[in-house]
């Protein structure tokens, strides 16, 4: 009985140990196969990485593709030869600016007495003449006309003689080495005037360091003249069509106040009108040949999207104000023979600049600056 039951033990025990391997087995088995699910997943989620990037990469370039422009050098584009902007209706295309009634301020557009002095100067600047007479003496902003021969230990230099050329000399501009100008001041035209300098020790190797002296002729001082009737009389009535000197200050005055007039009243009325619609086509030839203008340039396009939107905005900006002269031209029932006009500038300009920029370019430059003085015209 001992031995049965001992038997039995036994078994009991061979199956109980059978099942322990067969249920390791199963969870081996199930471990590997959720390591394998694990893997082909991981697997499938790198291919739709992989692929997500793929897709972005060619919806990249197929949306370059789509948006990128065309160089071209066609100017008159999408514009009838009159110069007007093809199939496209200003008057329901954009909200124009009340144009009759701006309130300009006389404050913002009358000439400034820095500008209107600096004009003056800059004309009386153009008549100066060199002064020989004994009595004028050199000063510190003088411009002087020398002549000089420059040597060092008794031997004349490369460089160092004027060959009685004579050379205009600002006093005090630095143009000379040393003090050389400085030694000038306080002499007279006619004086002969014997000037010492010591070159820097980081001029020309040949002559760094070395003492020279130069033989100086002053052959007289630049005078600008003032502005005074006797000037205006002999030297502006057939130019500028006055005859005193009243009359040419107020000249001046009033061509900046016509510039400040014609910018302020420009910028208004493009500021304060609105564009509904853009016409596309010739927004599209706008970009072709700003992106011309920008390759021969050599313009960085690095960021090609970047850059496209950046040119859209640039050619919807020369658009709009395209198309607000042209709304104002029309408004206000402008016209001109544009077959005449194009005559004139191949007269003027030559048949190569005409047939560059085409009819209908050179027009519309006319419907802008008839649409310019028209409106400057209201405030005058």
């Amino acid at each position: 009985m001992e031995k049965k039951k001992a038997a039995g033990m036994g078994e009991s025990t061979g199956v109980s140990k059978s099942k322990a391997k067969r249920e390791a087995r199963r969870k081996q088995v199930r471990k590997e196969k959720r390591e394998a699910n694990a893997a082909r997943i991981t697997g499938m989620a790198v291919m739709a990485v992989i692929v997500l990037g793929i897709l972005l990469v060619v919806g990249k370039q197929v949306y370059i593709l789509a948006i990128r422009t065309t160089p071209g050098t066609d100017y008159s584009a999408a514009l009838t030869d009159d110069g007007r902007i093809a199939d496209a209706d200003m008057a329901a295309m954009v909200n124009l600016a009340d144009y009759k009634n701006i309130a300009v301020p006389e404050d913002e557009v009358a000439a400034t007495a820095e500008e209107v002095e600096e004009e003056i100067g800059s004309t009386l600047e153009s008549y100066k003449e060199m002064g020989t007479d004994e009595q004028m003496v050199i000063a510190d902003g003088d411009e002087v006309n020398i002549d000089f021969v420059g040597t060092v230990d008794g031997v004349e230099f490369d460089g160092g003689n004027s060959g009685g050329a004579g050379y205009d000399l600002t006093i005090g501009s630095g143009t000379f080495v040393d003090d050389f100008e400085e030694q000038l001041i306080g002499h007279k035209p006619g004086d002969e005037v014997t000037v010492e300098v010591t070159f820097p020790d980081d001029y020309d190797e040949e002559m760094a360091g070395k003492d020279a002296v130069f033989a100086v002729t002053v052959n007289g001082i630049m005078v600008t003249p003032e502005l005074t009737d006797a000037f205006v009389a002999e030297n502006l009535v057939d130019t500028e069509n006055v005859s005193t000197a009243a009359e040419y200050r107020a000249k001046v005055e009033d061509t900046f106040y016509q510039e400040h007039l014609k910018e302020y009243l420009t910028s208004y009325v493009l500021e304060n009108s609105t564009v509904n619609t853009y016409p596309d086509k010739y927004v599209r030839a706008t970009k072709s040949v700003m992106k011309n203008s920008d390759q021969n340039s050599g313009m960085e396009m690095e960021d090609e999207i970047a850059y496209e939107e950046e040119l859209t905005q640039r050619a919807e900006e020369a658009v709009k104000e395209a198309m607000v002269y042209q709304a104002v031209f029309e408004d206000a029932g402008l016209s001109f023979d544009a077959d005449a006009y194009y005559s004139e500038q191949v007269e003027a300009m030559g048949e190569e600049y005409a047939e560059t920029y085409g009819a209908g370019y050179l027009a519309q430059g006319e419907i802008k600056q008839m649409a310019i003085d028209y409106l400057t015209g209201l405030y005058q």
